[in-house]
Order: C-alpha cells, then structure tokens, then sequence
C-alpha cells in the first residue's frame, strides 16, 4: 500500500515538473515572437522604414501638400462657395495621399509660382496641368505623362482672327512662366510666317520677343480672359483644355492646334517621392483609371 501511494506521489510531481517546462516553453516562444518578429502594419498604413526620408517625413506629417490650379475645370477648380476642389488632377493627389496613408492638403498654384513653392518646401509636389520639357526635367522630377494636351488661341468673335497667319502684328495674352508664348512663335516660325530669327528655345523670353506677335504676360488665366475682353489683348493662348472654360459666347478658337504639352506630376529632383508618384502614374495607367478620370471630367 505504501509502495503504491510512494508511486502515486511520484507520479503527480513529475506532471507538476513536466506542465511547468511545457509552460516554460510556451512562454519563451511568445516571448521570441514578440521580440524577434515585426508586428504587421494595419492595411492601408505604410510600414516604418518602408520609404525614403523624404516620404516618411510626409507620413509622419500625415498630410501630402499638393500644388492644383484652382481656376481649371477638368483639371483643378475650387468652387467659391463651398472651397471644394474638383478635377483629374485633384482626384490624382487624393490618390497619392492614399498611397501614403496621409490626408491631403491643396494649395492654389499658378504657371508663375509652383516652382517656387516646389523649391521652398512649401509643398511636396505639383499637380497644376505642369507640361514636362526637357528644360525642366533639369531641375525637377516628372511622371511618366497621364494627359497629353495641345496650344490653342482664343479669340472674340470681333477679332477677324482666324489663323494663325491672322496673329502676326498681334499681341497676344499669356500665362507668367507658362511655355505657350515659346509654342506660338515656333508654330508660327514652322508655318512661314514669320522668319524666326534670333529664336532660342533655350533662352526664349515672351517679354522681349517682338517679331511678327508680341506677349503681354498676366498672373492668372482669369485675368487674362478679362484682358481679352477689355480689348488690352488681341488673343489668348494656352493649353486648350484651359481655354475651354473661357470658351464663352462670342468666343472661338483659331483653326490651329500645335505643340503637344505632356502633363506630368512633379516632385522635388532625386526625391524619393518621385518614385511613389511615378508608381502610381503607372498603375492608373495600366488599370484604366486615367482613361476613366479624363472622361469623368470631360477632357476626353
């Protein structure tokens, strides 16, 4: 009997000993995961680490600053009374937000100053109907283009405009920093009607350039809508998907569209928000969610 109790005791010491190394165990490995192995980021939220400086800055910010025009229906329009930005390209910088996990901040460019608030800091990025050059792949960062778009002239009907043969010893209304004036005077140039000399694209300057058109540069493309009316203009160029919310009655376009103007994203040169930009260019591209944003807003 007393063989048998000893045994049982023996027994039950021994569970106690083997349930406290399995527990040991148990607890070394919870330890090890929670140590060694890196806790799942939530979806929909980048991952420390995951992003160059620069981004992650913007992550931990939690707001992407976008440079939009405000004054661009299709592109970039700001309702004046509710504030409500609309446009492709709004639609695109709340998508790169996305992309981050951040919100999004839009702040009012022209052709003047997006560059400038670009170089300060002031924003990460600019979505502001931005046609890519070689000149300016220089300085800053583009996307492979989402729109490509074309220079037109717009006239009242008063004018007796109608070509651009009708535009030589004209003066023609601009956007400050905008490429439009160098786009004229080379179609010009191309059809022979003016001859073009002492033309560099290089060292273009709409402000001195007198041969065959001269250039009146304003701010914004509201003002220079009004210049036309006031007569202070003879015409007014720009991308034609901008002229067409000055396209009122009374109002047309010259039989002439030149100069094809590829719109990227620009970033900051060697950023790595270039790359995330660029990433997203192309997957919208390739899903058809460009094709869709153009005909949503009417640009197609």
């Amino acid at each position: 009997m007393k063989k048998r109790l000893l045994s049982a005791f023996m027994a039950g010491i021994m569970g106690v000993m083997l349930a406290a190394c399995g527990g040991a165990d148990s607890a070394s490995d919870v330890a090890s995961i929670s140590e060694d192995t890196p806790a799942t980021p939530t979806a929909g939220e980048p991952s420390e680490g995951s992003y160059s400086e620069d981004v992650q800055a913007i992550i931990d910010r939690g707001v992407l600053r976008v440079g939009v025009k405000n004054a661009v229906v299709g592109f970039g329009y700001e309702d004046p009374l509710t504030g409500e930005y609309s446009g492709m390209e709004i639609e695109l910088a709340k998508e790169l937000a996305d992309k981050l996990g951040v919100e999004v901040e839009f702040t009012a460019v022209t052709a003047a100053t997006r560059t400038e608030l670009l170089d300060s800091g002031d924003i990460d990025c600019v979505l502001a109907t931005f046609t890519i050059t070689d000149e300016r792949k220089e300085s800053w960062d583009f996307t492979t283009p989402y729109y490509t778009d074309y220079v037109s002239v717009l006239v009242e009907d008063a004018s007796g405009i109608k070509t651009l043969s009708d535009i030589v010893g004209t003066t023609v209304g601009v956007s400050s920093g905008s490429t439009s004036a160098k786009s004229l005077v080379k179609a010009m140039i191309e059809e022979g009607l003016i001859s073009g000399d002492g033309f560099d694209e290089e060292s273009f300057d709409p402000a001195t350039w007198t041969e065959g058109v001269s250039f009146q540069q304003y701010d914004d493309y509201p003002t220079i809508s009004t210049a036309l009316s006031a007569g202070e203009v003879d015409a007014f160029c720009v991308d034609k998907s901008i002229l067409a919310i000055y396209k009122t009655e009374g109002r047309f376009y010259i039989e002439a569209e030149f100069a094809p103007q590829d719109y990227g994203i620009a970033t900051t040169k060697g950023s790595g928000l270039s790359e995330v930009a660029e990433e997203l260019v192309k997957e919208d591209l390739g899903d058809g969610t460009i094709d869709t944003l153009i005909s949503e807003n009417g640009l197609d």
